[in-house]
């Protein structure tokens, strides 16, 4: 199963692709991947993509990106409870809240393009320090420039870390640039979830396979 796990849709300000663009982008190019996440920007607004799953037999799941003191941290499973517990909308949520919240809440919370100057966690790891609390960062992104993945795949073999992969689409023509392969189907969230908790995945790139 191979979910591209980092998307934006005309949801996030900056998004400039249709949910359905993307189906039909990966039907009619044969993308290689079974279904993408979407992780609008500071927010969580759930819709109904299933008609669009069973027209284009893709897996269409909901997360979000929000930004803290550490850069961009993608979160998956996000529940009310969970949005209680933080401001989605902030642009300087204190990581530990983030990680806290999804701990107690049964998310899964990933620092995304890390190796990216500003937004990506490591640019602020010598300043702050490591923070407690991360398992899991992207380290295939597609809209990494120069040797910002590399950066994030050398920390986070350093620091012990699993990495996934996600696109970070805001074109149609972006989506499946990467991505991240489970040995098991995944239809749900939930199982989104169990999955990343599990360790079982890796990053990959589906186009260069």
């Amino acid at each position: 199963m191979i979910l591209d796990l980092h998307n934006h849709s005309i949801k996030s300000d900056d998004g400039r692709a249709k949910v359905e663009n993307y189906c039909q982008w990966i039907r009619s190019r044969d993308i290689p991947i079974d279904g993408m996440v979407l992780t609008e920007h500071r927010q969580f607004e759930p819709t109904d993509y299933s008609a669009l799953e069973k027209k284009y037999g893709l897996v269409i799941l909901e997360g979000s990106e929000v930004e803290t003191e550490y850069g961009h941290v993608l979160v998956y499973g996000v529940t009310d409870a969970l949005m209680r517990e933080f401001d989605f909308e902030r642009l300087d949520i204190p990581l530990a809240e983030v990680l806290a919240g999804a701990e107690k809440h049964g998310a899964i919370a990933v620092p995304c393009h890390p190796g990216r100057p500003r937004v990506g966690m490591f640019a602020h790891t010598e300043a702050l320090g490591v923070p407690e609390g991360v398992r899991i960062v992207e380290v295939y992104n597609g809209g990494s420039r120069e040797n910002e993945d590399q950066i994030a795949i050398d920390k986070a073999e350093e620091l012990g870390y699993l990495g996934i992969g996600g696109s970070d689409a805001h074109i149609v023509s972006h989506i499946g640039r990467c991505a991240t392969r489970f040995p098991d189907r995944i239809d749900s969230m939930g199982e989104l979830v169990e999955a990343l908790a599990s360790g079982e995945f890796e990053a990959i790139k589906p186009a260069s396979e």
